[in-house]
């Protein structure tokens, strides 16, 4: 007798050892055709698994998160097996599932996506034959010989150690693999294969290049659609080929992982941080600056020197070696030792817009979201332990704040000590309680990640959500009672005596680069008025206008209105298009009739258009909507 539990507690007995399967079917016909694997005690295990002891079942379908995952790795087990079949020279290595599907690297001929019509029709073969997907148990030995002739394959069985190997069979294709996987080809139900990139063998550029094709899958037509429609939003957003249209940074050999930012591009850049400014002066922070190189010694006091130097750049000056710093923290602790504190000093909230530098590999750059060089708004709060909650709360009420300006929705996870950590168990347990007693406090739900905190302390991590639905990782908020150890903190307390300071390191944007990439895909490259690099442009009818056009344009710039001119002989239609096309969010007409009556035509990006608007109410509703960083201009210039 078999006695299963499940997940809402109740019980089932089995007479015989049950599949996964069969438990299924003793529940109805309609689970087990969408069942694709078990949980059994924990493991994900194949449907067809034996159940030969008391146990706990949670079964997968293909409603769950495992099993899109399942779904996933099989396709591309089905993608190998049609390669293969193709390309009869091929090499697998390895074909994991990745966030929005899955990719096989395989040594072999260059392919492209015009290659994809027949390796898609080749899959749609295997899937259509329904070839039951099945798990074979052999020996490392075993598993040699197999692959004797697969050089990629042997090097994986070698890093394995010696004991039971299962492979994974449908048809006349076998591959090494963990699994779990679904019960027959026949559930692929949408697939697409969406990219091929270069990829070295383990990463490694000493080792062969392979061809990384990727590719999606899903149990539903429908969705696979939506993933789609979404992939194709995304593309049209791309904050690299936005920025070059736009005009507002760009990328060069001459500094690989480093932006240039335009002039445009700094218009944005300076509204980001005029903003960030009058927030942080709200909330009683002051604002620094420390050196961008400082000597090894600093870096060894930190513990960046043990525990981050394979991330660092490094110089040579006068015998002596210095670092680029990664992080602005150790100036920070230098400017805080600077005098002594007492206990009513504090809270110190100190930020600074510091510019770090952190080596990155060249496959991993990618546009703003992955630099070697950028800036970081950071802020150290310095103060007392029973201080911790109300500014860890104040913290993430300031974040809050300005995320929802730009729209932005987010959530909170908690993130534990890692492995590698300097710093005591005390200090870890305190500073960990400490941010859970703020978040519990903060009143909003939030994720633990246990082992993924800082090496000098837990943090809490703020993952936003834009406009196309995606979250990143941006704002954190970090406690750290080892760096003012290290650094010798101290302030005098109520008592005479000297104690050690708590601090919190925390940013909102994260990196100012990656957060002005985030925000050209969110808003499309049509930012708030506030934001826009050229908030309005005037458009004279004919050149006899453009003196009087060119006169109006210096009335709005004397206001602080950020407005250009289009005095080309261009038809009108032709200079409003291509303002439009730069999603210039004010296009201002001028005729004779508006230079007779002194008014403007007023066109935004909605389509539309407001006539006889005067001067001056232009100017008073154009400089309150930016003063107060309202987010779109819907009922701006009401007529």
């Amino acid at each position: 007798m078999v006695n299963i539990t499940f997940p809402d507690g109740s019980t089932k007995a089995f007479e015989d050892s049950p599949t996964g399967m069969d438990v299924a079917k003793s529940i109805s016909e309609g689970l087990a055709r969408n069942c694709v694997a078990m949980d059994l005690n924990g493991s994900l295990v194949d449907l067809n698994t034996e159940v030969n002891q008391d146990a706990q079942i949670r079964l997968i379908t293909t409603k769950d998160k495992e099993g899109l995952e399942i779904l996933r790795h099989s396709t591309a087990h089905v993608m190998a097996q049609a390669i293969l079949s193709l390309y009869k020279d091929a090499k697998l290595t390895i074909g994991p599932v990745v966030e929005e599907g899955f990719y096989y690297d395989i040594d072999m001929e260059p392919v492209s996506e015009d290659d994809f019509p027949k390796i898609e029709a080749e899959m749609k073969k295997i899937i259509k034959a329904k070839l039951p997907i099945q798990r074979k148990i052999v020996s490392k030995s075993e598993a040699t010989d197999f692959y004797k002739n697969e050089p990629y394959k042997l090097e994986m069985i070698s890093g394995l150690e010696d004991g039971l190997i299962s492979f994974y069979e449908q048809g006349d294709f076998t591959d090494l693999c963990r699994g779990p996987h679904l019960p027959h080809t026949g559930f692929v139900k949408a697939f697409k294969l969406m990219k091929v990139s270069g990829a070295y063998w383990r990463a490694d550029q000493t080792k062969a290049q392979l061809q990384r094709v990727y590719g999606t899958a899903f149990f539903d037509k429908k969705e696979m659609k939506e993933h789609l429609h979404f992939i194709e939003e995304a593309k049209k957003r791309n904050h690299r080929k936005l920025g070059l249209a736009l005009d507002l940074f760009s990328f060069h050999d001459e500094a690989p992982g480093m932006a240039f930012f335009h002039a445009k591009g700094m218009e944005i850049w300076n509204a980001l941080l005029d903003y960030w400014r009058e927030e942080h002066r709200r909330d009683g922070y002051v604002e620094t600056k420390t050196p961008i190189m400082l000597n090894r010694e600093l870096w060894e006091r930190s513990g960046h020197w043990d525990n981050y130097r394979e991330n660092m750049y490094f110089s040579q000056i006068d015998d002596f070696e210095y670092a680029i710093k990664p992080m602005n923290c150790p100036g920070g602790m230098i400017l805080y030792g600077m005098k002594p504190h007492s206990y009513k000093d504090l809270p110190i909230r100190a930020g600074e817009v510091g510019l770090v530098h952190r080596h990155e590999l060249s496959g991993v750059l990618s546009g703003l979201f992955r630099v070697r060089s950028f800036h970081q708004d950071d802020a150290h709060i310095f103060m007392t332990p029973d201080q911790i909650q109300d500014e860890i709360l104040g913290v993430l009420k300031l974040t809050a704040r300005i995320y929802s300006t730009f729209g932005l929705g987010y959530h909170l996870e908690l993130s534990t000590r890692p492995d590698k950590s300097i710093g005591t168990d005390d200090q870890w347990e305190m500073a960990t309680n400490g941010l859970k007693s703020a978040l519990d406090a903060y009143g909003m739900e939030y994720k633990i990640n246990e082992g993924d905190g800082a090496f000098y302390g837990p943090k809490i991590d703020v993952h936003i959500k834009d406009a196309l639905g995606r979250t990143w990782q941006c704002g954190t908020v970090q406690l750290d009672m080892s760096l003012p150890e290290r650094f010798d903190l101290t302030y005098i307390g109520k008592d005479g005596e000297k104690h050690r300071p708590i601090m919190i390191h925390r940013v909102i944007y994260g990196s100012i680069e990656r957060f002005f990439g985030i925000l050209v895909e969110h808003f499309a490259g049509k930012f708030p008025l506030w934001m826009a690099p050229v908030q309005a442009i005037v458009l004279p009818m004919n050149d006899d206008l453009v003196p009087y056009s060119n006169e109006v344009r210096t009335i709005l710039a004397n206001q602080g209105l950020r407005t250009e001119i289009d005095d080309r002989t261009e038809s009108l239609k032709k200079k409003v298009r291509d303002a439009q096309l730069t999603y210039i969010p004010l296009i201002l007409t001028i005729g004779a009739k508006e230079k007779e009556s002194g008014t403007l035509s007023v066109r935004t990006l909605d389509g539309k258009v407001r006539y006889g608007v005067t001067h001056e109410a232009f100017l008073n509703q154009a400089i309150a909507h930016i003063k107060e960083r309202q987010p779109d201009l819907s009922e701006i210039f009401k007529e």
